[in-house]
């Protein structure tokens, strides 16, 4: 079993038990008092880089990463210093996120946020809507065609914008073909854990110029931010540079409108 595997094992239990609490009914009412989704893509889509800066506390790869005590506090650093979007990973078990951590930071900030997470249920896209998110990740190694499809076009129904994640040519194909508009190629291979620094400039290629591409994993400062701009990201999302700097603030302002 794969690293993305036993991930995925995890989540289906957790999700489980949140279903039984939460029915889909009861979630898909609780939509009414969501707040109206955030469009990113303008700012996304703007010349120079645009950072999703993250609020992740630890990794299956790095373990520990940071106390974030008030993930709020952290969003509030970030949209100072300009990001386009604030990434809240609400993976449990192995990264220490939750759903609160999503509302926390959808009451503070105005800014459009992403539920980070490995989402393969409906359920999940109702859960990040009623929580605040406007954007949700999928990952097409996490997922068939038929399932990534599916999901895609519900949460988009939702007034999701959707982020879908690959790391090499074949699950490049199938987002492209997906019609995703926007790409994240991560570098970093979920099975394994191995990251490939150069994914992003052999997978950028593949993807139509009218898609925005975004530059994930291994991101440590405005010089990768430069590099990944020149191959054509639009926008980077970082975690553990931000979450270990002292000055966060300052840290998305250096990564954000760098220019090829």
């Amino acid at each position: 079993m794969s690293v993305l595997d036993e991930i995925v094992a995890g989540v289906r239990l957790d999700l489980a038990r949140r279903e039984a609490e939460t029915p889909l009914l009861d979630l898909r009412a609780a939509l009414a008092d969501a707040p109206a989704p955030r469009d990113p893509m303008p700012h996304l889509r703007a010349p120079g880089s645009s950072v999703i800066a993250e609020v992740k506390r630890r990794s299956p790869s790095k373990g520990h990463l940071a106390d974030i005590p008030d993930p709020a506090s952290l969003a509030v650093e970030y949209a100072a210093g300009g990001a386009a979007a604030i990434s809240v990973l609400t993976e449990e078990r192995r990264f220490g996120g939750s759903l609160d951590d999503l509302r926390a930071v959808r009451a503070a900030v105005d800014v459009p946020l992403l539920r980070k997470d490995f989402i393969v249920e409906s359920y999940q896209l109702v859960e990040a809507r009623a929580a605040g998110a406007d954007l949700a990740l999928l990952i097409v190694a996490a997922l068939d065609d038929d399932t990534l499809r599916r999901l895609h076009d519900e949460a988009r129904d939702l007034g999701l914008t959707v982020l879908v994640e690959v790391h090499d040519e074949p699950e490049t194909e199938r987002a492209v073909a997906l019609g995703a508009e926007l790409v994240g190629v991560n570098a970093r291979n979920l099975k394994t854990l191995e990251v490939d620094p150069d994914a992003f400039g052999r997978l950028a290629p593949l993807v139509p110029s009218d898609r925005v591409l975004v530059a994930e994993s291994g991101i440590n400062d405005e010089t990768d931010v430069k590099r990944y701009v020149t191959e054509g990201a639009r926008a980077v999302l970082v975690g553990e540079a931000l979450v270990k700097d002292g000055a966060p603030r300052d840290a998305v302002a250096r990564m954000t409108g760098v220019l090829q």
